[in-house]
């Protein structure tokens, strides 16, 4: 057989616009039938427990990644290791998902009697809604396709891809009606950039104790210039004996001060440093010093308490380093 490029493109399409009529049809499914597995769902005590095998055991095991990690509590188990001892992970406040595209999945089928003297409910996502899944589920909802994407019609394609689609869509719908928030998706990523972005406070990474660059306000500038690049923050800041922030004192500051023709040997950091510069509370979150940096367009933000006492240091390279940009 001839393959060239134009003929592989065209295969891509028809798979691609295969799948996407499968997902179109999944629109009527959203009815009577999605809305009561919501609720079995919803009033679930216990967790979700996600059972399939094969190819639809890779949706499972996605499925109940994406249920856990939008606020509904939930985990994969084999259904053939189902029978030889992890049916002991399902419990009585449980409610189980099987997923089986005809049905009649032998591995399935074998464990819902057991599954059903639990008096779990069963939700089925399946393709035959004769089957014997179907008929011993509690709730069942059709994602059933038209075709597979497979030129062949057998390789799971178009029936995956709808599961998972409507496994999203429960999982989602489920989120909406916990009231499930950014705050709460952070709290469960805590390594991902959404949870640094939602967690990391100021007072998490500000540069404190001896690391802070800091002089007294008789300090000469050649001085101060010491400071600055022994600190390496590109700035310092200028303190009086109760360590309480008079000012601070730039890289930006020492060129305007140059051009002005100060001599840097006769010139005392008060007379040039930044008065009333910006300031931070230690609980910020630092997404928002980014963004008060991107604003004023500055590298560097004083942190300090109610009585205007200095803390410490946050630079945009210590936001860098923690993935906040």
């Amino acid at each position: 057989m001839s393959v060239t490029t134009a003929s592989l493109s065209e295969l891509g399409r028809a798979v691609i616009a295969t799948e996407e009529r499968a997902i179109h049809q999944l629109h009527a499914r959203i009815n009577d039938h999605f809305v009561n597995a919501c609720h079995i769902l919803l009033r679930c005590q216990g967790r979700i427990v996600v059972l399939g095998m094969g190819k639809s055991g890779h949706i499972a095991k996605k499925i109940a990644a994406t249920f856990a990690s939008t606020g509904t509590p939930a985990f994969y188990v084999h259904p053939a290791e189902a029978s030889h001892g992890d049916m002991g992970m399902i419990t009585a406040q449980d409610v189980t998902l099987a997923i089986s595209y005809s049905g009649e999945t032998p591995e399935i089928i074998n464990i819902l009697p057991l599954i059903k003297r639990l008096g779990v409910p069963l939700i089925a996502l399946t393709g035959q809604l004769s089957s014997t899944l179907a008929r011993l589920a509690t709730e069942v909802i059709d994602v059933s396709v038209d075709c597979e994407a497979c030129p062949l019609g057998l390789a799971p394609t178009s029936s995956t891809t709808a599961t998972l689609v409507m496994g999203d869509a429960l999982a989602i719908a489920l989120l909406q009606a916990r009231g499930f928030t950014a705050d709460d998706f952070a709290r469960i990523h805590p390594g991902g950039t959404l949870g640094r972005r939602l967690l990391l406070h100021i007072e998490d990474l500000m540069h404190t104790g001896d690391t802070i660059p800091k002089v007294d306000p008789s300090c000469q500038l050649d001085e101060a210039l010491v400071e600055i690049t022994q600190k390496s923050l590109g700035m310092t800041t200028v303190v009086n004996t109760q360590g309480q922030l008079l000012g601070v004192f730039t890289d930006g500051d020492l060129r305007r001060t140059l051009d002005k023709g100060f001599d840097i040997h006769r010139t005392v950091i008060s007379q040039v440093m930044t008065q009333n510069s910006i300031t931070v509370s230690p609980q910020l979150l630092a997404a928002e010093a980014l963004k008060i940096m991107q604003e004023r367009k500055i590298t560097s933000l004083v942190v300090v308490e109610q009585d205007h006492k200095l803390l410490g240091i946050v630079h945009m390279h210590d936001l860098l380093r923690v993935g906040i940009i």
